[in-house]
């Protein structure tokens, strides 16, 4: 039994393996959702609806990429206004526990940490690196004097805060968990502390005496484990699973990924049953929208990019409406839960939003370095999107690089479409026909996402810069004077081409290179909640009304985009959509989503390893 273990300094406490808030026991039945996956007019619905499940507790990360796009820069607005939602689901009735980071995993680029940290050529990110402690620094001292007065001590409804995120499966340099914990401790957090882990990294990166811990996992097999080594550590500390897994995400090009009802009910039993707490993770997945869907990287498999939908099989779908998951853990929760407490009557269900179909039949076309060394942006690159490479090239027979491009690579030579590298198809030697004397060589490079969980021993967070790097050459022969093109797709590029007159009305049937396409729908009722469908179309992006959706691909299993009734208004919605390879001839409006249809030509095999966190 270890001598020394952490004391909770706030208002929740634990003894004797329970949770004790206001000198009553408290079993914490929470649910992940993240408000920057959530436009801000429903994160009400999604925090009733929690609340009707019987859950008394919301838990979210904070996404630090969007929130400082450069050093200095920070936004707290609309759908980042952290502050707001939390205050939402005070308003609700819910308990907050606030996950700031800095590195959330999650599925989101980079694992949410700002891509300009890799304008540092020696960064070390996750670690007691100098110049990646003072970023951390100023974005704490930026962010948490916005919730500290939200915190239950003071009237707020956050009753725990995070320390880092599944650490134990990056590193176990312990001493940086010591510097996130005081910067917190810093800036006014005086609530419990905890981290969480999973069966890889509980041990690896144990910090008891500092924190609570608590376990990550989706079936009771591990989960056993994990409390057995909790319980070792002390008989006080509760048994809380901070991410209990009740679907999983998915990879563009792989099947739809969840968990089965059956495993799902058993998991949700064995963690009442044992006396646990849980947080659903993810109760409410929401989308990845814009340039912000990470990637995964195992070390007996590839770069695996993640889709636009953030579904996650969750008990609330993407679009927020009930599911049978939701059903059963409504009436699991009841019965094991809160009917012993005399608890007679769960909150009434609250009602889907609406969903509608718009159908329209026609779109009417009208030396490299990587993207985040540009000088751009006060020399912190480019974030996110597309890069174009472009430069001459005398004749030959052979492209050849001196490092993969980084994620997506489409080549033209002089105009036409000659191949595409990607970590589907990876290679460094591109057999070509070239006989004219001058060339003009197009790469564009799309940006698929940076990695957010890599498995411990791996240093690749510190070395993911996207775009081409190294050499490009033909028949051994250096290719120079390139001239790069920045394609970030940002408010001022997407309005200023809403507002274009040169689009064209036709395009030829064999057009194959990138290219925008302009669309108008036209709703004469109130919006509703509904799903662009992009079967027919190759590989892209969506706009709008200005908003980025995200990408799409015919590799699926995504088929989909949601579109939030809030993004939509009554009488006419302008479409842009980048088409990067096949163009469509039409687009439809849904009211179903479509996650679970691939294009069995390019499908891939399913991951064989099971995830290991979020």
């Amino acid at each position: 039994m270890a001598e020394v273990t952490y004391r909770s300094p706030g208002s929740l406490t634990f003894k004797n393996g329970d949770f004790i808030l206001d000198q009553k026991p408290l079993r914490i039945l929470s649910g992940t959702m993240h408000y920057f996956r959530v436009v801000p007019e429903y994160w009400e619905d999604r925090l009733l609806k929690m609340k009707a499940c019987g859950l008394n507790t919301v838990e979210t990360y904070v996404a630090w990429n969007k929130h400082e796009e450069y050093p200095g820069q920070f936004n707290f607005d609309g759908i980042l206004d952290v502050r707001k939602f939390v205050q939402v689901a005070k308003k609700v009735g819910l308990y907050v526990i606030f996950r700031p980071g800095p590195y959330i995993c999650a599925e989101w680029d980079f694992g949410g940490l700002p891509s300009w940290l890799l304008t540092d050529e020696k960064m070390k990110v996750r670690s007691n690196y100098q110049p990646y402690q003072d970023a951390v620094d100023r974005f704490f001292t930026k962010l948490l004097p916005l919730v500290t007065d939200l915190q239950y001590s003071k009237g707020g409804p956050i009753i725990a805060v995070q320390v880092e995120n599944e650490f134990g499966s990056y590193s176990d340099e312990v001493e940086h968990l010591s510097f996130v914990k005081e910067l917190l401790e810093k800036n006014g957090i005086q609530e419990l502390l905890l981290t969480s882990e999973n069966i890889f990294g509980l041990k690896r990166a144990a910090f008891y005496q500092h924190a609570l811990p608590t376990a990550n996992f989706p079936e009771m097999g591990d989960g056993q484990k994990l409390f057995d080594m909790i319980r070792e550590w002390s008989p006080d500390f509760p048994l809380m699973v901070m991410e209990f897994w009740p679907g999983w995400f998915d990879h563009w090009g792989q099947g739809h990924k969840g968990l089965a009802m059956p495993l799902f009910e058993n998991c949700l039993t064995g963690i009442l049953d044992a006396g646990g707490s849980f947080n659903m993770y993810m109760f409410h997945g929401g989308t990845n929208f814009g340039f912000m869907a990470g990637a995964n990287f195992f070390a007996n498999s590839t770069y695996k990019p993640d889709i636009t939908s953030y579904d996650y099989d969750a008990p609330l779908s993407e679009a927020g409406d009930i599911t049978p998951k939701f059903l059963r853990a409504r009436e699991i929760i009841f019965e094991k839960v809160l009917k012993p407490l005399g608890v007679t009557k769960l909150p009434d269900l609250p009602s889907n939003t609406p969903k509608a179909s718009y159908v329209r039949n026609e779109v009417r076309c009208s030396s490299p370095i990587p993207m985040e060394l540009l000088k751009i942006h006060g020399d912190y690159g480019q974030n996110y999107g597309y890069t174009l490479y472009r430069t001459t090239m005398p004749a030959g027979k052979c492209l050849q690089f001196s490092s993969l491009p980084q994620d997506r690579a489409q080549i033209f030579i002089n105009g036409a479409f000659v191949h595409v590298i990607d970590w589907r198809n990876p290679g460094l030697e591109i057999d070509i026909v070239c006989t004219q004397d001058t060339n003009t060589l197009e790469i564009l490079v799309e940006n698929h996402g940076r990695v957010n969980y890599v498995e411990f021993g791996l240093n690749l967070l510190n070395e993911q810069r996207k775009g081409l790097s190294g050499d490009v050459s033909v028949d051994g022969k250096k290719l120079e004077s390139w001239s790069i093109v920045p394609l970030e797709f940002d408010n001022d590029f997407v309005n200023n081409v809403s507002r274009c007159d040169k689009w064209v009305s036709t395009l030829p049937s064999s057009y194959s290179s990138p290219a925008l396409f302009k669309a108008t729908l036209t709703i004469s009722d109130t919006p509703k909640d509904t799903f662009l469908c992009t079967k027919g179309w190759g590989k892209g992006i969506v706009f709008l009304n200005g908003f980025n959706l995200g990408r799409f691909w015919c590799v699926g299993p995504q088929q989909t985009l949601y579109v939030p009734a809030p993004l939509l208004k009554q009488g006419d919605n302008q479409i842009l959509i980048f088409e990067q390879e096949a163009p469509g001839i039409s687009i439809e409006f849904l009211d179903a989503p479509i996650l679970n249809e691939n294009d069995q030509q390019n499908v891939e095999d399913a991951d064989k390893e099971y995830p290991t966190g979020s």
